[in-house]
């Protein structure tokens, strides 16, 4: 019968992998990212014999391979699967998921070990793997092994589709499972025994995977808000990565105009992207509260909070003196108050606020008109020091990627100072640019594979980077050879850690540039070529816009932008706070 698959000719091992790797692709997994090894090789090759209905992407380094996972998963909202051999290999593993948990991307991470009975006892490439990422796992468990009796291979059906289901509820994240594999490990052909235990099998697949289908998260149940009884609010739009950006941001004005309160939105938010959806946008709002009359002219009684709370520290400083009464919307069930403010967790997402009949009594007030008038003021100083500059200062290239990229284009912003210059500087626009991050632990490693892994069979893609973050991932270029699309990476090259020149310690040198600014002295063509990857040094502002609209569509191409961190810190520190104290604005907000 052609629904009957007869294992006579299959070890063990293949037969597990089989179970594995079917249950997995009818549940809805489409892409394994598979890192070499020989621990690994029932799950390796039974990934292969699922293509092309999984997409099975082999690189060779496990860091890059796991952070490639995290930017397919980023782009998607899928599950993504990663697999790797015994031994130290799953350990660089640990950073992607460390992302994967504080960001909430679903991960599926799948180490292969040695049977109970190698460990412990000099076998090699053999450490203990059992719960080797801590707590940051949703859940984990390490797999029995392998075994041909039918009680057993349902077992694994059922641990795998829960594991599906964790990967994904409550709250998106990694689940671990620890894969131990018995020899041999690579299938062997016409064997019909196994020591004294038959393989002949007559397995009937759609029996025995009924009832199995692509499970979708449930939603969170409707959860209402106290009617706001102040003028005196503020919605903050925090970090926010949402698969429907434009549901999301459509959600959040219709808070904003039934309350008529005005919106905060981190550069960062796919609030900004879409502006024409908010009339009450404040995107300065970091440069604004750095003018201390006027932050405490707009102090709150009441703040929304959707997702996470903005990167700015004047921000997070302000609402900490103020202590405002804050509801924080947010499907995870995690604690997201730094502040350890005056807080209530609303568990829901804001698609679901105004599901329900929910009557506020809201019109125009005074302290919308003080935000929005403050909103016009600063970003017009913004945008006319911007237009004037000619030099090559890093600043401004967040400004201007904000207004010229296709519409819709996915941008992968690294940490540091990129993230920044963006909260400060990206200006509202309505081509709405898919902006992804790792802001989960917030660190620099990793960010080239994430980019690869956002731009990989989806619409031509651009990163925004220091030099540093890029150098920190090299080795993500060797999944050039498998990567299906198009990336250009803007790198700021100013030589060194830019966001240390900001703190205290730059003023003691020594020690600050040998171990805070690091100048790593790169030339950056002849790195480049050494992977065949394309590079352009840009000189002028017109020539960066004129390579970044149209874009290519395959390939990997490096724009450089060469600029000084010396000057780059002293130009924020001299202009960052004085956006907001014009004369125009000193007169709308008088000293209390």
């Amino acid at each position: 019968m052609s629904d009957v698959i007869r294992f006579a000719d299959k070890n063990i091992n293949q037969l597990w992998a089989y179970i594995f790797t079917e249950t997995l692709k009818r549940l809805g997994l489409t892409c394994a990212v598979i890192c070499p090894g020989s621990r690994s090789t029932p799950l390796a090759v039974a990934f292969a014999q699922q293509v092309p209905e999984i997409e099975a992407i082999s690189i060779l380094d496990e860091r890059s391979a796991a952070f490639f996972a995290l930017g397919v998963a980023k782009a998607t909202g899928r599950p993504v699967a990663i697999v790797c051999t015994s031994g130290t290999a799953g350990a660089n593993f640990y950073p992607a998921v460390i992302e994967a948990k504080e960001s909430r991307v679903p991960l599926l991470i799948l180490t292969t070990d040695r049977p109970p009975e190698l460990r412990d006892c000099h076998s090699g490439q053999t450490i203990d793997q059992v719960k080797l990422y801590g707590s940051y796992p949703n859940w984990q468990t390490e797999l029995a092994i392998p075994s041909p009796e039918m009680g057993m291979l349902a077992y694994l059906r059922q641990t795998l589709i829960y594991s599906w289901q964790r990967t994904q509820t409550p709250t998106p994240g990694v689940v671990h499972l620890n894969i131990p594999f018995r020899d041999p490990l690579a299938p062997i052909p016409d064997i019909k025994t196994f020591g004294e235990t038959s393989l002949l099998l007559d397995f009937q697949p759609e029996k025995f995977f009924a009832g199995i289908i692509n499970l979708i998260p449930i939603s969170h149940p409707y959860c209402p808000i106290p009617n706001p009884q102040s003028d005196r609010g503020i919605i903050i739009a925090g970090v926010a990565q949402p698969q429907q950006p434009q549901e999301y941001c459509r959600a959040i004005a219709r808070l904003s105009q039934t309350l008529k309160w005005p919106v905060l939105a981190e550069g960062l938010s796919p609030v900004r992207n879409y502006a024409e959806l908010n009339p009450y946008l404040i995107s300065t709002y970091d440069l604004i509260l750095r003018n201390q009359q006027l932050a405490q002219q707009l102090a709150p009684e009441m703040v929304i909070q959707i997702g996470d709370l903005p990167t700015s520290k004047e921000l997070r400083t302000w609402l900490d003196i103020h202590q405002p009464l804050r509801w924080i919307i947010d499907p995870s069930d995690q604690n997201l108050d730094p502040l350890h403010g005056r807080t209530t967790h609303l568990r829901m997402r804001v698609e679901q606020l105004l599901d329900k009949e929910v009557k506020f009594s809201a019109t125009s007030s005074e302290y919308l008109r003080m935000w929005c008038d403050a909103e016009a003021n600063v970003r017009e100083n913004v945008d006319a020091t911007f237009a004037q500059m000619e030099e090559l200062v890093e600043c401004k290239a967040a400004w201007l990627i904000s207004q010229i990229l296709p519409p819709e284009t996915p941008l992968f912003i690294a940490n540091s100072m990129p993230v920044r210059d963006v909260e400060y500087f990206w200006k509202p626009n309505n081509l709405g640019v898919r902006s992804h991050f790792n802001r989960g632990a917030n660190g620099i490693d990793g960010a080239l594979s994430t980019a690869l892994g956002i731009a990989h069979r989806h619409q031509s893609s651009v990163m925004l980077t220091g030099d540093l973050a890029l150098l920190h991932d090299t080795n993500g270029f060797l999944a050039r050879n498998k990567f299906v699309g198009h990336l250009t990476i803007v790198l700021i090259n100013n030589n060194g850690g830019g966001i240390f020149e900001m703190l205290p310690i730059a003023k003691f040198d020594p020690p600050f540039e040998e171990f805070f600014g690091t100048p790593q002295d790169i030339d950056f063509a002849q790195l480049f070529a050494t992977y065949g990857v394309q590079h352009e040094l840009i000189n002028s502002w017109q020539q960066l816009q004129q390579r970044l609209n149209p874009l290519p569509t395959i390939g990997i191409r490096v724009l450089e932008l060469r600029t000084n961190r010396k000057k780059d810190a002293k130009w924020r520190k001299d202009n960052l706070g004085i956006f907001a104290t014009n004369s125009d604005l000193n007169r709308k907000f008088p000293a209390i």
